[in-house]
């Protein structure tokens, strides 16, 4: 009896990395089925960029001539369908997909297959118009989810990593399939159209220096820089290079907060008065709880302002800070900002040492939006009004850890030829930045014995 085997994908842009996953499906059994996957299916995954239609994405795959059948997924479940009404012996799929269809095994045998050693996957996707190659600068917690979240963004390779140190770096590449770690910086840039920066805070700028003079676009980590001054020196010597700088502030780029932006800014709850915002966590150690750039408001800062700057502009006409910080301890845990506009006013609280309620409230004249924790992973939010009646409820998708939307808007860029983006210009990260700057070196504090 013939071994049946099936395998999914977007496959876009057909390329050489596309047919030898193929090839290796192939070599499992005798009949191979391949599911490609609908626009719609890719959108409710968070499936970002897909350069081709679906009947182009089709074509590739057939044109293969590795497909004895090729069918299309439309929605979540269809593959448990799929394997029992076509009778599957194998599902295959790639190995960065390791242990996601573990629950399948019941019904057929599951294949991770490995990467096909000694292939640059940089380079056989480079062979396609359109892909942007980036390398990491960084091994840790935030660049661990990066290269995940990338894999949902058409068009984007990352496959370099770079660390101060060569073990955490080969260990990085390693555990995330990537291609190989590189030695230095300049062997990133050698091998990459672009970078992300996820190093420690007070490295940002430095990094991001020497990637624009190598002429790479830039996405950077929160906070870009930690003065205001630095942060327009590095757009400047961006523009003057004419390569893109993003401030890699994800819920800036996430549909439920834009959609809520928008809700907000529409009139629907009269004029914006007040904008509180919260977000802690309880980092007990690590470089978040070390001088000198470790602490509450360098950490999430960004976040808890982004939507004051968004909602009331750039220049706050005052900004007035209360910090708790412990003694023996070397940065505040929990920090108070309040911002003065001619028309509203701001509250932001954030905190590494103290948990409190992450929701955001925006006031307004004739009723107030509500987001609830955590409201930087928007994906959900209310109207709400002096008649109970009247609410109105919002449900908006925010797929995996949102930074495929944050990468998504900096690819779009890059291929459009711009250099910014409309939801994080560059004046609004100075803009955050000289707040941070102002509430870091200005501030009322209080502790405990």
């Amino acid at each position: 009896m013939a071994t049946k085997v099936i395998t999914y994908g977007t496959f876009d842009m057909f390329h050489e990395g596309h047919r030898r996953l193929l090839e290796r499906a192939r070599e499992l059994g005798d009949h191979l089925t391949v599911a490609v996957t609908s626009e719609d299916y890719d959108a409710t995954r968070g499936k970002l960029n897909v350069q081709e239609g679906l009947m182009q994405r089709i074509e590739g795959v057939r044109r293969s001539g590795l497909a004895d059948d090729i069918i299309v997924e439309e929605y979540e479940g269809q593959k448990l369908h799929d394997i029992q009404s076509r009778e599957i012996d194998i599902f295959a799929i790639g190995s960065d997909w390791q242990g996601r269809f573990d629950y399948l095994s019941p019904y057929c045998q599951v294949v991770y297959l490995d990467r096909t050693k000694g292939i640059s996957s940089t380079e056989l996707r480079a062979e396609r118009h359109g892909t942007i190659r980036m390398g990491v600068i960084g091994s840790g917690r935030i660049a661990a989810r990066f290269v995940p979240e990338s894999r949902f963004v058409s068009g984007v390779s990352v496959d370099v990593v770079y660390s101060p140190t060569l073990e955490h770096a080969q260990q990085f590449a390693a555990a995330h399939e990537l291609d190989r770690a590189c030695g230095s910086v300049e062997e990133l840039f050698a091998a990459v159209d672009a970078v992300y920066i996820a190093s420690p805070h007070g490295t940002h700028a430095d990094y991001v220096r020497a990637a624009i003079a190598a002429g790479k676009h830039v996405l950077c980590e929160k906070p870009l820089a930690l003065t205001a001054d630095e942060a327009s020196e590095l757009f400047a010597l961006a523009a003057e290079a004419k390569v893109v700088l993003a401030e890699a502030i994800k819920t800036a780029y996430a549909p439920g907060f834009r959609r809520m932006l928008a809700v907000a800014q529409g009139g629907s709850i009269g004029q914006v008065v007040s904008v509180e915002a919260t977000f802690t966590k309880l980092l007990r150690a690590g470089r978040e709880q070390q001088a000198p750039d470790g602490g509450a408001i360098s950490e999430l800062g960004s976040y808890v302002l982004l939507p004051m700057v968004k909602l009331f502009g750039t220049e706050p006409a005052a900004v007035r800070t209360t910090v708790f910080q412990p003694q023996g301890a070397e940065v505040e845990q929990f920090a108070s900002i309040e911002l003065r506009y001619p028309h509203g006013v701001g509250t932001a609280r954030v905190g590494i040492g103290v948990k409190a309620e992450g929701e955001l409230v925006i006031a307004g004249t004739e009723g107030y939006l509500y987001v609830p924790a955590p409201w930087w992973l928007t994906d959900y939010f209310e109207l709400r009004f002096e008649d109970p009646g009247k609410r109105e409820r919002y449900y908006v998708k925010f797929a995996g850890d949102g930074l495929r939307y944050e990468i998504g808007e900096f690819a779009a860029v890059i291929r459009s030829g711009a250099l910014t983006s409309y939801m994080l210009r560059p004046e609004e990260s100075i803009a955050l930045a000289k707040m941070v700057e102002t509430a870091r070196s200005q501030h009322d504090s209080f502790g405990v014995e």
